[in-house]
């Protein structure tokens, strides 16, 4: 049986780094091949847990952070990636409104720590940020409703997952 797991753990964590590299290479893909690789690892997590859906992330995370020539889209995986370990626990929460601003939260702290990381490499200064501060804010919000929506799609393939893939896999 550990020899299905591993199976199965390899070959989408190959697959995520594949849509990872096709993202990269049509230009496109910055934002959705990231979410799309996050999609495929979604099994993982539903069958055997948030230790091994960490172990496949981690992996897909270090091969994207090697083999992918697009570095935003690999950073973004790195940073986002994670997510869906985190979403079993903010499901968790009962209130709506609180729910909703932990998602926001989480995902404004990403930015800014993905964001802030990348600038200090590449050594920008704040001045850039200042002069194009509405810009910023509208990049932002745009940011988080793509997150909202992700967050969405990540819940309605888990339901999908479980309803309709599963039993094709899983005899």
């Amino acid at each position: 049986m550990k020899s299905k797991e591993i199976a199965l753990c390899g070959l989408l964590c190959a697959l995520a780094v594949t849509l990872l590299l096709l993202g990269g290479i049509l230009g496109i893909g910055t934002f959705a091949g990231p979410i799309l690789a996050m999609a495929v690892l979604l099994p993982i997590l539903e069958e055997y847990g948030i230790k091994t859906a960490a172990a496949a992330w981690g992996a897909a995370a270090i091969l994207a952070l090697l083999l992918v020539p697009d570095r935003e889209t690999a950073l973004v995986f790195v940073a986002f990636g994670w997510y869906p370990l985190l979403r079993p626990r903010l499901v968790g929460i009962h209130s709506r409104p609180v729910r909703f601003l932990v998602k926001l939260a989480v995902c404004n702290v990403i930015i800014a720590v993905l964001y802030g990381l990348v600038l200090r490499l590449m050594g920008l200064t704040a001045d850039l940020l200042d002069a194009s501060r509405w810009m910023n804010l509208l990049l932002l919000l745009i940011a988080n409703v793509t997150f909202l929506m992700m967050d969405r799609a990540l819940e309605r393939l888990a339901v999908l997952w479980h309803r309709n893939l599963r039993k094709r896999f899983f005899r």
